[in-house]
């Protein structure tokens, strides 16, 4: 019963451990969605991803680490990944669009 209990409290401290999105990355924040591929940014730095394959599903709900170049670093301790940006956030033809992991992503 203990250890749940402090399994629970680490979930709990782990999960509100997340910095805003600092400001020249702003952009990014939004639901974004493409061919398989669910993201949400949040402006506090958390994202829910899901990307759903023939082979199985991928979900990660983490915090935002770090920002490199346009790329950014998702996870906890030393539990991560990098989400390859090869387009950061940008408006065509009235639409925001990005390119994560080789994927055309659009904000609702």
């Amino acid at each position: 019963m203990k250890r749940s209990i402090l399994v629970i409290f680490l979930v709990l401290v782990i999960s509100a451990c997340s910095d805003p999105v600092p400001d020249d990355k702003k952009e990014y924040v939004g639901e974004w969605e493409g061919e398989n591929i669910y993201l949400l940014i949040l402006a506090n730095g958390r994202i829910e991803y899901e990307r759903r394959a023939n082979s199985g599903n991928v979900s990660i709900e983490a915090p935002i680490k770090e920002f490199v170049g346009d790329d950014f670093v998702v996870g906890i301790w030393f539990f991560d990944t990098t989400f390859k940006v090869s387009q950061p956030p940008n408006e065509e033809a009235g639409e925001w669009v990005m390119v994560v992991d080789g994927v055309r992503l659009v904000r609702n």
